[in-house]
């Protein structure tokens, strides 16, 4: 079971490198990966669970926070309808994005960072995502609003980028030009 202590912190170098390709068909390992990331999610949002292993609430895990330099993440949210949004995703791709940007007005946060850090994070309305699935299917995902936030968030983790990196030096409270605040 993975735990906060397999997720590595800031300054890891595996946060700040472009993550290698996965070969397809991936392997058993790479699968088992996905699948135990996917439940650290599931159970760091389940109270009881995350209380008894001191578990950070996420969303969304990369593999490059777990060490492992490899172009994965997955993601496990129930938005406000109790519908459920799971992903395991290998090569995701942006093939497409909006004009328009949004922000989460109380900025974002990530597993791997373990201070709070304000600002606005500017990202696409809109995305187009283009991958594969755990059982080596290609899939495309048309995304908006927090599903696509968090996606961003989790493609720039397999780029060596941190969400901090798009927040205005100067401004950290600058709305940038096209952009509205997620609602």
């Amino acid at each position: 079971m993975i735990t906060m202590k397999d997720i590595v912190r800031e300054g890891h170098p595996s946060l700040t490198k472009v993550a290698q390709q996965v070969d397809i068909p991936i392997t058993e390992e790479e699968k088992q990966l996905l699948k135990d990331m996917l439940t650290f999610l599931r159970n760091s949002q389940d109270e009881e669970i995350a209380k008894k292993y001191k578990l950070r609430a996420g969303v969304g895990l990369a593999a490059p926070q777990l060490g492992v330099e490899k172009q994965m993440f997955t993601v496990y949210y129930v938005d406000e309808n109790e519908k459920v949004h799971e992903y395991a995703l290998v090569n995701p791709k942006i093939v497409s994005h909006s004009v328009e940007k949004t922000f989460l007005p109380t900025g974002e946060g990530c597993l791997s960072v373990d201070r709070e850090i304000e600002g606005y994070v500017p990202r696409y309305s809109r995305i187009t995502v283009k991958a594969f699935d755990m059982d080596n299917n290609p899939v495309k995902l048309r995304l908006k609003g927090y599903l696509a936030i968090v996606f961003q968030h989790e493609i720039d983790h397999l780029n060596g980028i941190m969400f901090y990196d798009h927040i205005n030096k100067e401004n950290p409270f600058h709305i940038p030009d096209n952009a509205k605040p997620l609602d």
